[in-house]
């Protein structure tokens, strides 16, 4: 059974972005200082310019559940919001190439960081698989073709919901969505989380016990 998550060059990749983003925690003090002095809520844009040097990666354990989902749904493609230096995308992509189709389509707001993400993908191979749309999410998805079969939400947390409502109109009936860090942003996704919880809105969602907390919706 291929799986290129086994791949040396891969793995030793991951390894060092992972070790790489320890540092991160002194990126988001800062951030965090910013937005409580800051008279008016950060945009979007200076909150990326702040943590322009913070890779705010997935969990190892959440990007293996990543590459099992899509494994087992088989997208014909996946949208990923918040794509930072691009570790969850070598997860996505893993995982579509070894399905033998499909595209991965990441947005990432800081071209900085779409620069970086796509050289590591270049360097696990998986350039072929994967492009990043570099510039606001909103704009880059807006008429996104059918059929999304997967959704990795993982920038913005006030953007989840809007993200999340452009896609619907190009997802396919059992489009898996991934939100990420529900736990520990429970607060700011309440919106977003009473959303793909109330059955009129058209998903099943339940919590998932995985990193800081996800939420796993099928779009019904």
């Amino acid at each position: 059974m291929v799986n290129s998550l086994a791949e040396p060059g891969i793995r030793a990749l991951l390894d060092r972005l992972f070790t790489a983003a320890e540092d991160d925690e002194q990126a988001i003090a800062r951030l965090m200082e910013r937005e409580r002095a800051a008279p008016v809520p950060l945009t979007s844009r200076e909150r990326t310019e702040l943590m322009e040097d913070a890779y705010l990666p997935v969990e190892p354990q959440s990007g293996e559940l990543l590459y099992s989902l899509v494994r087992a749904c088989r997208p014909a493609t996946v949208v990923e919001f918040g794509t930072s230096f691009g570790i969850s995308t070598i997860y996505l992509a893993a995982a579509v190439r070894d399905n033998g189709a499909g595209q991965v389509l990441g947005t990432e707001l800081s071209a900085v960081k779409a620069r970086q993400a796509r050289a590591n993908l270049a360097e696990a191979g998986l350039s072929g698989v994967a492009e990043i749309a570099e510039g606001d999410a909103l704009d880059s998805l807006a008429g996104i073709p059918a059929p999304v079969g997967f959704v990795l939400l993982d920038g913005w947390k006030d953007l989840y919901l809007p993200v999340l409502r452009l896609l619907e109109p190009a997802m396919a009936p059992g489009t898996l969505i991934f939100a990420d860090d529900t736990g520990r942003f429970a607060d700011q996704l309440a919106g977003y989380l009473a959303y793909v919880r109330d059955p009129a809105s058209g998903y099943v969602s339940t919590s998932f016990p995985v990193g800081d907390g996800a939420e796993l919706s099928c779009r019904a």
